[in-house]
């Protein structure tokens, strides 16, 4: 799809491209350029959220940024132009648009911040300093980043700049007979959307982070009640307190005295309601618990991360699970399938797609390994790293989220003993992974405290019966009691 036209006196309009397989909207999170701003082809201009992942989006050619066309926080459609780029550099740029709330009353438009001012000495080494290389290009159809760890730097006005900057503003609004204009606070996306959810005014939060940034603590510190002051001591007489009925009860949560918070769903959050409520009325469930002794495959655990092979490697229980589960697939090959309502058939799949659920900020997420099946542990190893890594960053692509067959779901991190997982949609089956603690247990005839973990299999009834679906769970409890079964019957 296109995603660019051109228009008169050299302005080039970027439209919001579909960046996943049939989206129709995306949320923009942050603008990383104002107008006025030189940007080069390749060059991330905005980051968007979309019902599957967050995406940074390049701009595809040279120019001066004249407009932006939505605020922060706005859900565009797919083909909407969200920024006007002169190509000529002749066109004057636009003042950046203002929030719904504030587009909605009739305040007189703000006045478009003063260009930065450095102090004596620095402004001819600013001039010519080179400007640095514009960010490779992440979005497919525009080539790959060079590395998917790193994000752009945040772009921060100097120290030293501050002041200059400051009062060239303040005159400049008095001169107009407007306010001077409140900087903006600086958050990244996650601890944006931590503050709204708990109604915390970003503006007036103290930042702890460098350069001023505001950190998650920092927002956690702003809504935490504050320490109870000592009563001055004085020789009045005590009061009598009221009756206990009498006293107005506790908020649950410091909310500025509100009783209630809307959230809105939107994003990934959404797409995930959306999807749950589609798979649990369609797709008839069935799951299946038994409680094993997993001891020898956390004493594997430990040997493994001393093994030369698997130095530098993510090595955990979770890689084991994932091992014995695709071990199980290859001795029940019919568990691993989908269901076409269109022509009523079953397609039995031929290949593992691993999905591993992730909790990130953004809500709850399942990329899958392609072709699980068939590597070997260290490669498992390797793509869990990857992949968690990945999901942790909130770069984890669409495509990464698409075509899984079975899931992975690890709730023993959150300290739960198991639970009855809904199955990701298309997928045949999934396995909650409990709490991994010591319970007394008998061994070899003996009661002795052993490491103990309760696993949980839900599976889609129309391909999965339960003779089928017991035997899948029973193997995967057997790899996990006995590893050595990973070689005679891997």
């Amino acid at each position: 799809m296109t995603t660019m036209t051109e228009a008169a006196s050299g302005l080039r309009e970027f439209k919001m491209p579909d960046v996943g397989e049939g989206l129709t909207e995306a949320e923009i999170l942050k603008w990383y350029v104002q107008p006025g701003d030189t940007v080069t082809d390749g060059q991330v201009v905005c980051e968007v959220e979309t019902a599957k992942a967050a995406v940074e989006l390049p701009i595809p050619y040279d120019g001066v940024v004249h407009e932006l066309r939505f605020p922060e926080g706005t859900t565009v459609d797919v083909g909407q132009v969200i920024i006007a780029v002169d190509v000529a550099g002749g066109a004057a740029p636009a003042a950046p648009p203002a929030p719904p709330q504030a587009q909605a009353s009739a305040a007189p438009a703000p006045v478009p911040p003063a260009e930065p001012v450095a102090p004596s000495g620095e402004s001819e080494a600013a001039a010519q300093k080179p400007k640095p290389e514009g960010r490779k290009p992440v979005l497919v159809g525009y080539g790959v980043a060079e590395s998917s760890t790193r994000r752009r730097p945040r772009r921060v006005v100097p120290s030293q700049q501050s002041e200059a900057v400051a009062a060239v503003a303040v005159v400049h609004a008095e001169l107009n007979g407007h306010a001077a204009p409140a900087a903006r606070p600086l958050a990244k996306p996650p601890v944006r959307k931590l503050a709204k959810d708990l109604g915390v005014d970003l503006a007036a939060v103290r930042p702890s982070g460098p350069d001023g940034i505001i950190t998650r603590e920092d927002v956690h510190a702003a809504v935490a009640p504050a320490p109870a002051q000592a009563p001055p001591v004085t020789a009045a007489p005590t009061a009598t307190p009221a009756p206990a009925q009498d006293r107005a009860p506790a908020p649950l949560a410091p909310y500025d005295g509100a009783r209630e918070t809307r959230v809105p769903v939107k994003g990934v959050r959404k797409a995930t309601a959306a999807a749950m409520v589609g798979s649990a009325f369609t797709a008839p469930h069935v799951t299946e618990f038994v409680t094993v002794d997993v001891t020898r495959t956390m004493k594997l655990v430990e040997e493994l991360k001393q093994d030369k092979d698997m130095q530098g490697l993510r090595v955990n229980p979770l890689l084991l699970i994932a091992k014995a589960l695709l071990v199980a697939i290859r001795r029940n090959p019919d568990v691993n399938a989908s269901w076409d309502e269109a022509n009523q058939e079953i397609v039995r799949k031929h290949y593992v797609n691993l999905g591993i659920a992730a909790a990130t900020p953004r809500g709850l997420i399942v990329p899958n390994i392609k072709d699980a099946h068939a590597k070997t542990l260290p490669q498992l190893a390797e793509a869990l790293g990857e992949l968690v890594g990945t999901a942790r960053e909130g770069k984890t692509s669409p495509a990464a989220m698409q075509g899984g067959t079975v899931t992975i779901t690890n709730v023993g991190v959150f300290g739960v003993d198991t639970g009855t997982p809904i199955l990701n949609p298309g997928e045949s089956a999934i396995l909650a992974v409990g709490s991994i603690k010591p319970q007394p247990w008998v061994h070899k005839g003996k009661v002795k405290p052993r490491q103990v973990t309760t696993l949980a299999l839900s599976f889609d009834h129309r391909l999965v019966d339960g003779e089928l679906g017991s035997k899948v769970l029973a193997d995967v409890a057997a790899v996990l009691e006995q590893p050595k079964r990973l070689i005679t019957w891997g």
